[in-house]
């Protein structure tokens, strides 16, 4: 069902995140799924490095966010095999690189909530931080975890 819903947006997903360091990209507890900081990598590589503010313009940033959410998808879908187990996305934190002066974060993060709100619908819907940080890994220029309800 949700991995229709991606086909008929045109989305597919990369393949799931394999961790360069000591974590593991999703953790699942007690019907609830913690999705690990994704940052956006195409191919496996962060083709867009910066601040939003600076470097980076917003529209490229909004991209971003979207690329981080499809990648969470992805894990979750390695994780749990298939989408359809998803309940509801419960909250998603968003990081974005942060040039000074620049506060349109909300902005930024909105890209990955509309992309939840257009696969999931109402299960979409979900409790948010969008938040301005100096640096994220490997200079990306947004970092998105999730926390999803995974039905039994």
């Amino acid at each position: 069902m949700y991995e229709d819903r991606l086909k008929t947006l045109g989305l597919t997903l990369p393949d799931a995140a394999t961790p360069s360091f000591n974590y593991v990209p999703v953790t699942v507890h007690r019907g609830v799924a913690y999705v690990s900081g994704q940052i956006a990598k195409v191919d496996g590589e962060i083709r867009v490095t910066g601040k939003v503010g600076a470097e980076v313009d917003l529209e490229t940033a909004r991209g971003e966010a979207r690329i981080c959410i499809l990648q969470g998808l992805a894990c979750l879908k390695a994780a749990l095999g298939s989408l359809d187990k998803i309940e509801r996305i419960l909250k998603v934190n968003g990081y974005v690189a942060s040039a000074p002066g620049f506060n349109a974060q909300p902005k930024v993060i909105d890209a990955a909530s509309d992309l939840l709100g257009e696969v999931f619908g109402e299960a979409g819907r979900h409790a948010r931080a969008a938040l301005g940080v100096a640096e994220l890994p490997r200079n990306a220029v947004v970092e998105i975890e999730m926390v999803v309800a995974v039905a039994d």
